[in-house]
């Protein structure tokens, strides 16, 4: 049987451009590589990872009434995601993503949240009463809804799981109820405790500043390249990357995140197994451009997994 997860969280077009290099102040570049319009944001993502590798999957968001909006609606829709919880604006359009990609495979985003913002509590609370396995949410849409979505899975004993992006010191963790994942990348980490994750001492003073300020079971820093850092407050272990050549890392860290969540439903709650898991989703979206686009299905992980196993 099929685990459910709730996905409440933001729905962009990403308009993705792709450069060997940035221009400087002032500079315009001329350039023979591709651009394209993609479905992205964080939920929307993160919802997308969730149905390919095999959950069943609602998804809680706020579109425009535009043609962006009527696209991403019937794309999430044929990808089997209950598309019930997604509402529509009339007054604000469907949030845009402007997404520049360097040649060795790093991102610059700057989101236009648009609806995003304007999810109603109303909204949330309907979709928390679906009664999911876990619930995950992001920081791209109004952080009351966050909080109020916490509660309301925290008063029914629904694990939620926090993909903590994008990052902001204006936000205060301590708001949030009970976590059962607490999950920032390196940059995210640093914008709220002030450390930088690269080694095992670095890693494990982030992960206690982090969970001195949040009520959550297990941080897991997403650490790129080198994988994911693991610590509940006794132990800590480091979960290694698997070795790809990176071309897009878009969408790599929100379907880490739906990966981690479903893997550890589906495991008995195995956080080390999950981690893992989640290692070779989040290589795998890194190798190919795009963000929904490069998300793999399950049986696409296991070959992968197998792959890497053989190779050794």
């Amino acid at each position: 049987m099929k685990k459910r997860v709730l996905i409440i969280g933001s729905s962009n077009m990403d308009f993705v451009c792709n450069t060997e290099r940035l221009p400087a102040a002032g500079e315009t570049i001329t350039t023979n590589e591709s651009y394209m319009l993609v479905p992205g944001g964080k939920g929307g993502n993160t919802a997308v990872a969730a149905a390919r590798l095999g959950a069943d999957c609602v998804f809680c968001a706020k579109l425009g009434n535009d043609s962006y909006g009527k696209s991403l609606y019937d794309f999430y829709k044929n990808e089997g995601i209950d598309v019930r919880h997604l509402k529509c604006s009339r007054e604000y359009p469907t949030g845009l993503a402007s997404i520049i990609v360097e040649g060795n495979g790093d991102n610059r985003i700057i989101v236009y949240p648009g609806a995003n913002m304007h999810i109603l509590a109303e909204d949330v609370e309907a979709a928390v009463i679906t009664y999911p396995g876990a619930a995950i949410m992001q920081l791209e849409i109004n952080y009351e809804r966050v909080v109020e979505a916490v509660q309301h899975c925290n008063e029914r004993d629904i694990p939620v799981v926090i993909d903590a992006g994008p990052a902001s010191k204006e936000l205060d963790l301590s708001r949030l109820g009970h976590l059962e994942i607490f999950s920032p990348n390196e940059t995210e980490t640093e914008i709220f405790t002030g450390i930088r994750p690269y080694a095992y001492e670095s890693c494990i003073k982030a992960a206690i500043a982090i969970r001195n300020i949040v009520n959550t079971k297990y941080v897991v820093l997403k650490l790129g390249s080198k994988g994911c850092f693991i610590y509940d407050g006794k132990y800590a272990n480091f979960s290694e990357a698997f070795k790809v050549n990176a071309v897009d890392t878009t969408a790599a860290g929100d379907s880490f995140t739906a990966a981690l969540t479903l893997e550890y439903l589906r495991n008995g709650k195995n956080i080390l197994e999950a981690a893992r898991y989640a290692n070779a989703v989040g290589a795998m979206v890194a190798s190919k451009p795009g963000a929904a686009p490069s998300i793999p299905t399950h049986e696409e992980v296991l070959r992968f997994i197998e792959e890497k196993e053989n190779e050794k």
